[in-house]
């Protein structure tokens, strides 16, 4: 796959699978357009409350931070003495094997869970003691799409979409439709607007996963492996839009994922979990050549191709 690394010049890829050059520019213009008219809508004043309370550390700061997170489940211990950061406008790929805390990682930073031992700073602040309502606060900056989708099975696809923008307000519904049309469209899923999430595939359902979570304005957004039982067209169009907003938007991402194709398309920096435990932190060149031989199993299975017969 020495063809499918991107640049900020990348082109996306449609339906079809066929790059295009009008379209590319097309929809970096849409997105762009897209982006800046949600933040530009007038948000109650409840949400200027919450961003204040929530306003970033020194800009020098990681943007994310871990320092020596642990946590165990029924004795069993899952993450152990865990440390990584992720700068602003970074993105960090999690890999490791299945089982090995990769998602678990995730759900502490939204604050699902919380760690035994360690800390979790976001833009600064330590977010383990915060309460619900706290979090709730830094869960409008830093949005998480889950493998499932996580959608809201009454509601169509477009209000779906639809239900972060309403929750900020400042938009009339003129403004409000056309601007989770061109997000639906922005993921591939115009053909589906009126579908409720129970008839859409899933690929489709983490499409529409990830129009929602733009339409969040979030500053970092959150991919729980995001190419797992995702056909490779869908997974392709997926990988371009998480570079097309770290590229055009400055978005911070971090993608939990076992697929290591997917992660060289990807990735600034790396963190490799084994047996829960952080076996490389650093950035992607170095992992490849890690001479470490827990990474040098994982890259040598992920690259293992079925004999030919």
């Amino acid at each position: 796959m020495g063809d499918s690394k991107l640049t900020p010049d990348s082109k996306p890829v449609s339906d079809s699978g066929h790059a295009g050059a009008d379209s590319a520019e097309t929809d970096l213009s849409e997105l762009t357009e897209t982006m800046a008219e949600i933040a530009a809508a007038e948000p109650p004043e409840e949400l200027l409350e919450s961003q204040e309370a929530t306003s970033p550390g020194c800009p020098s700061e990681p943007i994310i931070c871990f320092s020596h997170v642990s946590i165990s489940f029924d004795d069993r211990p899952v993450l152990e003495d865990i440390s990584f950061s992720v700068e602003r406008g970074q993105t960090l790929c999690i890999l490791g094997r299945s089982g090995v805390g990769k998602s678990v990682s995730l759900r502490l930073l939204m604050g699902f869970l919380k760690p035994d031992s360690g800390s979790i700073c976001v833009e600064g602040r330590e977010i383990v003691s915060m309460s619900e309502a706290e979090l709730m606060a830094i869960r409008k900056r830093v949005t998480m799409v889950f493998q499932n989708g996580a959608l809201f099975d009454s509601l169509s696809v477009r209000e779906n979409v639809s239900f972060p923008l309403r929750e900020r307000g400042g938009l009339d519904e003129d403004q409000l439709r056309q601007i989770v049309d061109r997000l639906i469209g922005l993921v591939g899923a115009d053909d589906v607007v009126d579908a409720l999430p129970a008839s859409l595939s899933t690929g489709r359902k983490r499409a529409v996963a990830m129009a929602r979570a733009l339409a969040a304005q979030p500053e970092v957004v959150l991919y729980d492996e995001p190419t797992t039982m995702v056909d490779p067209i869908i997974a392709r169009r997926l990988g371009n839009l998480i570079q097309r907003l770290k590229h055009q938007l400055g978005f911070t991402s971090i993608v939990v994922t076992h697929d290591m194709r997917f992660a060289e398309r990807l990735a600034d920096t790396v963190l490799f979990l084994d047996q829960g435990r952080a076996r490389y932190f650093g950035p992607l060149a170095g992992f490849l050549a890690s001479k470490d031989p827990h990474v040098q199993q994982f890259l040598t299975l992920d690259a293992y191709e079925l004999p030919s017969v």
